[in-house]
């Protein structure tokens, strides 16, 4: 069972490969074009310069390895490639200048990574039933709500102190934005350990709010980027709904019965 499992991350590593090598190949291309026929780019869309750049390839690279290994509920080693993955962003960001995002892969998600690992590898000796992903009931979904604007509005305050000059316009929502990615990507990997179908919600939160964030910094590759995200995170979702048995709905019971 084990060997299967592992078999299934590599294929998935290679998947992602040849997607981003077809991506980065596309970008190229873009590139050349825009530069050389019409000269309308003042700004490589590949910073093959930037060493925050170079890191972030790997990293999305071994990140949609992980998210289309664990889009099965019952394959725990993509969680492998997410903590190489959070290892390599917690780089990224700290040589981007971005300490809370740098904390909060090094210090909160590897560790979730890891208890993911704990909890998924051993589901298999209560007879499979934790194996099957589940809604949060209401309760929980109204707290968890409440962790999403409490952290976004926390992340936004501090960085706001930080960051005085991007305290306003554009500035302020881009703070904003980056609030809803540290706050969306937490709750993501959390209920991700206990296998709740919501952290889908939250990786599509994630997607969105990187779009609208790298679209206010003017950064095409990240846009393009996230964009694939949305792409490969709707997919691992609506993989992970279907999974869903109507007696595991929770909160989303009470939409289906009105």
């Amino acid at each position: 069972m084990q060997s299967i499992l592992w078999r299934a991350l590599g294929r998935n590593t290679l998947i992602s490969i040849i997607l981003f090598g077809a991506l980065m190949g596309l970008l190229w291309l873009a590139e050349w074009i825009l530069n050389s026929q019409f000269s309308i780019l003042n700004s490589q869309l590949l910073k093959w310069h930037d060493p925050a750049w170079l890191v972030g390839i790997p990293a999305s690279v071994i990140g949609v390895a992980y998210i289309l290994t664990i889009r099965d509920p019952k394959n725990y080693t993509g969680f492998y490639a997410g903590i190489i993955m959070s290892v390599l962003l917690g780089i990224q960001f700290l040589l981007q200048g971005q300490f809370d995002s740098t904390f909060l892969y090094f210090f909160v998600f590897v560790p979730f990574q890891m208890m993911s690992i704990y909890k998924w590898s051993r589901s298999k000796d209560d007879g499979g039933a934790s194996f099957e992903p589940k809604f949060l009931d209401t309760p929980r979904l109204i707290l968890s709500v409440a962790l999403l604007i409490a952290i976004t509005a926390g992340d936004f305050l501090i960085m706001t102190h930080l960051t005085p000059t991007l305290s306003q316009g554009e500035g302020a929502s881009q703070l904003l934005l980056n609030g809803l990615l540290i706050s969306s990507s937490f709750l993501a990997n959390y209920w991700l350990i206990y296998r709740k179908t919501d952290s889908w919600i939250y990786w599509f939160i994630y997607s969105i709010a990187g779009i609208g964030l790298f679209i206010i910094v003017g950064n095409i590759f990240s846009i393009v980027l996230f964009t694939f995200f949305l792409v490969i995170n709707s997919m691992a979702g609506i993989a992970w709904i279907k999974a869903t048995r109507p007696e595991n709905y929770g909160w989303l019971k009470r939409i289906c019965n009105e």
